[in-house]
C-alpha cells in the first residue's frame, strides 16, 4: 500500500463561482496549507431552475475552466488541481471536458412541475412536502430516492451525499430514519449504484455548516455499500476555506465502523486506493 491518506484529497469544493464564500484562489491556498495534494473544484452545474441562477455556474463555463487551469499551473509539482463539477440530476450543463464529476440530487419536481430544493432550508423543505406532496413525507422521500436511482444509472464517477434528504432531519423532525419503509427505500436506491463504476462519498458538509452531527450517508447505507464491494472517498463539500478538510477524522471513523479498511483518493491519473 502507498502512503496516501484521505486527508491528502479534497475534491468536493465550492467557490464564489457558485455558492461558495471564497474565491478559487483562496480555496486552493487553503487546501495546500491544509496538506491537501489533490484538490478538486466542483462547482454546482447550471440548471434551468429560475431561483438557482445566483448559486450555480453559468452555462458558459469558460472563466471557471480558465481559472482552474491557471491554478493547475500555479501549483504544478506541489498540488494537483483537478477540474470537476457537481452535476445535478436536473442540470442542462455538458459534462464533457472535466477530470471528474459528482452526481447529486438537490431538487424535486413533483406533479405541480415546480422545482423544490431539499437542502436550502427547513422552511423550503416543508414547503416542498406541503405543496408538492400534499403533506405526505413518505411520497417525498420516495421521489427523492427515485431521483438518486436516475442519477446512479448515469454511472457518475462520484455519487454525492446520497441521503441529502436527511439534512434537516437530525432529530427525526420530518420522518423516522429507523422506520422500515425509509431504510428499504434508501437501500433500494443504493442497490442501483454500480460498485465498479461509481465511488460513494462520505460527505461532512452538513456537519461543517451545523446541520448534522454525522456525515452522509448513514451507517446502515455504508455497511451495505461495503458488503456490495463498493469504494468510498472522503469529501468535505467545502463552501469555505476553513472547511476544506472539515470532519475528516469523523468520516474515517464512520468508514471503519462500516467495515472499510481502505478508501480512494482522486488523482490526475484516476482513483487510487489508500489506507484508512
Amino acid at each position: 500500500m502507498n502512503n496516501l491518506t484521505p486527508f491528502l484529497c479534497s475534491i468536493h469544493t465550492h467557490t464564489a463561482f457558485c455558492d461558495g464564500k471564497n474565491t478559487m484562489e483562496e480555496m486552493a491556498e487553503a487546501a495546500y496549507k491544509a496538506g491537501v495534494r489533490y484538490y478538486g473544484v466542483s462547482g454546482h452545474s447550471h440548471t434551468p431552475v429560475p431561483q438557482d441562477k445566483d448559486f450555480v455556474l453559468p452555462y458558459d463555463m469558460t472563466d471557471y475552466r480558465k481559472k482552474a487551469m491557471e491554478l493547475r499551473e500555479q501549483y504544478l509539482g506541489k498540488m494537483e488541481v483537478l477540474l470537476g463539477m457537481e452535476w445535478d440530476i436536473c442540470s442542462d450543463a455538458v459534462r464533457d471536458g472535466f477530470d471528474y464529476w459528482i452526481g447529486s440530487v438537490h431538487y424535486l419536481q413533483p406533479e405541480n412541475d415546480r422545482y423544490y430544493p431539499v437542502d436550502l432550508s427547513e422552511d423550503t423543505f416543508e414547503k416542498c412536502q406541503d405543496e408538492g406532496f400534499n403533506g405526505n413525507i413518505k411520497d417525498m422521500v420516495q421521489m427523492y430516492f427515485k431521483q438518486v436511482s436516475r442519477m446512479a444509472a448515469l454511472n457518475p464517477p462520484v455519487l454525492g451525499h446520497m441521503d441529502l434528504i436527511t439534512k434537516f432531519n437530525e432529530r427525526n423532525r420530518f420522518f423516522d430514519e429507523n422506520a422500515e419503509w425509509y431504510r428499504e427505500t434508501a437501500l433500494q436506491a443504493l442497490h442501483t449504484v454500480s460498485p465498479s463504476k461509481t465511488v460513494l462519498e462520505i460527505n461532512t458538509g452538513a456537519m461543517a455548516r451545523g446541520y448534522r452531527k454525522t456525515p452522509y450517508p448513514a451507517l446502515f447505507l455504508l455497511k451495505e455499500w461495503h458488503d456490495m464491494g463498493g469504494r468510498i472517498i472522503v469529501t468535505a463539500d467545502a463552501h469555505t476555506a476553513e472547511g476544506i478538510v472539515y470532519g475528516y477524522n469523523q468520516a474515517v471513523s464512520l468508514a471503519k465502523e462500516a467495515g472499510f479498511k481502505q478508501a480512494v483518493v482522486l488523482t490526475g491519473k484516476g482513483f487510487v486506493e489508500c489506507s484508512l
